[in-house]
């Protein structure tokens, strides 16, 4: 069964400065790109944030509380769509794509699929089961307020770099967060590899 999707655009950009989620990368907006990639795959998805996207939206409680409570947020709004597990995407990895999304959703292994890229894992780019759900907002109620507390919470399937290499480049989960990798991307635009605009 596919799973549904929560889209995470509602970070505070406190370290960039910038509303990261309105960056336009080669033409296309930050959030705008990940919910269409998550889209491709996953279904039906709700974006947690200010609604940048046209999808539909819900906010964590409280807001700014950060990506388990965004999780949580998503998962109760989706209701029963969330049963098959869903698939979490921050909309700040511009490189994510539809192939590397496809995998971690329809992965056959455990419910919850989380990549690992240089031995750190990957939480905002991951599937979580309907097992991992429930834990979540227990989690939050208990005052856990990270997704990496969650994980050391739940049984999980983590999927290496020799497994998702084969859909994506090995920088994939690069994300922009700070002034240092705005300019890091911005170096790529110049080399061709996508405008970026504020």
């Amino acid at each position: 069964m596919t799973p549904a999707g929560v889209l995470l655009t509602g970070g505070a950009s406190r370290r960039l400065g910038l509303d990261k989620a309105t960056l336009v990368v080669a033409g296309e907006g930050l959030a705008d790109h990940a919910a269409r990639v998550l889209g491709a795959v996953c279904g039906p998805i709700v974006e947690v944030g200010p609604g940048i996207t046209g999808l539909p939206v819900c906010r964590e409680n409280p807001v700014g509380s950060g990506p388990l409570a965004a999780l949580v947020a998503g998962a109760t709004a989706l209701g029963t769509a969330a049963s098959a597990g869903v698939v979490l995407l921050a909309c700040d990895l511009p490189a994510v794509e539809e192939q590397l999304v496809r995998l971690v959703a329809l992965w056959p292994g455990g419910s919850t699929v989380v990549p690992v890229a240089g031995g750190r894992r990957q939480p905002v780019c991951a599937r979580y089961g309907k097992a991992a759900l429930d834990e979540a907002i227990v989690a939050l109620a208990s005052g856990e307020r990270s997704l990496r507390g969650l994980l050391g919470r739940i049984d999980h399937d983590l999927l290496d770099e020799s497994i998702w290499s084969a859909v994506a480049p090995l920088d994939v989960f690069s994300d922009i967060d700070t002034p240092a990798d705005l300019a890091r991307v911005r170096r790529g635009d110049d080399a061709g590899a996508g405008r970026v605009e504020q």
